[in-house]
């Protein structure tokens, strides 16, 4: 689907039209989350599978126990999830919440590394999770963050480019030139870390 902000004044007609000068633009974005898509597997959630933290592959281990509380660890290279009865779905709540809990520790502390290059910045930004479908992270008008908890499977470098970007959002609310020279300031080489990360 296609979601469109807009203006409270701006009236359908300028809407319909703006989406219409956009419209091969959103063709072309459409098709290749469907390509992307179409290659991925369904996930299980069983033992064997793989997901990724902070950039590194690990294997799914899913254990059937009544003396430990259920829960995931990272345990000997494995994602270990426990539990008194193996149920997917539930492996999978267990996996987004564990997924969650990362991401609030390791964004706050990337964050708070990351503002030494910010020097526009006074204060560290509010930061908020959100899942989201196409992207990894947005700032708002009022300066909080919101990233998106799945961001935490990337690499470090992934993570420290998200970020950046948005607080330089902070300084440069679009997409301007001067926005791009505060990236590239702030962060040398950006565009080979956004490379990797959209791959």
């Amino acid at each position: 689907s296609v979601a469109v902000s807009a203006p409270l004044q701006a009236g359908n007609d300028a809407v319909l039209s703006a989406i219409k000068k956009r419209a091969r633009w959103i063709y072309r974005q459409q098709q290749s989350f469907l390509a992307q898509n179409s290659a991925i597997a369904p996930r299980l959630y069983i033992s064997g599978e793989s997901h990724f933290y902070l950039g590194t592959r690990y294997p799914l281990r899913v254990v059937e126990t009544a003396d430990e509380r259920q829960g995931v660890k990272l345990l000997r290279g494995r994602l270990q999830v426990s539990m008194r009865q193996k149920d997917s779905e539930k492996v999978q709540a267990l996996l987004n919440e564990w997924y969650k809990t990362r991401a609030k520790e390791v964004f706050a502390m990337r964050l708070e590394t990351l503002l030494v290059q910010t020097f526009w910045i006074n204060q560290a930004p509010p930061i908020r999770l959100q899942t989201m479908q196409t992207q990894w992270g947005n700032c708002s008008p009022q300066g909080r963050l919101t990233l998106n908890p799945h961001l935490v499977k990337a690499p470090r470098e992934c993570i420290d480019y998200v970020i950046l970007h948005e607080l330089c959002h902070l300084a440069e609310h679009n997409h301007s030139p001067r926005f791009y020279r505060l990236m590239a300031q702030v962060l040398p080489g950006w565009q080979s870390v956004k490379h990797r990360l959209d791959n």
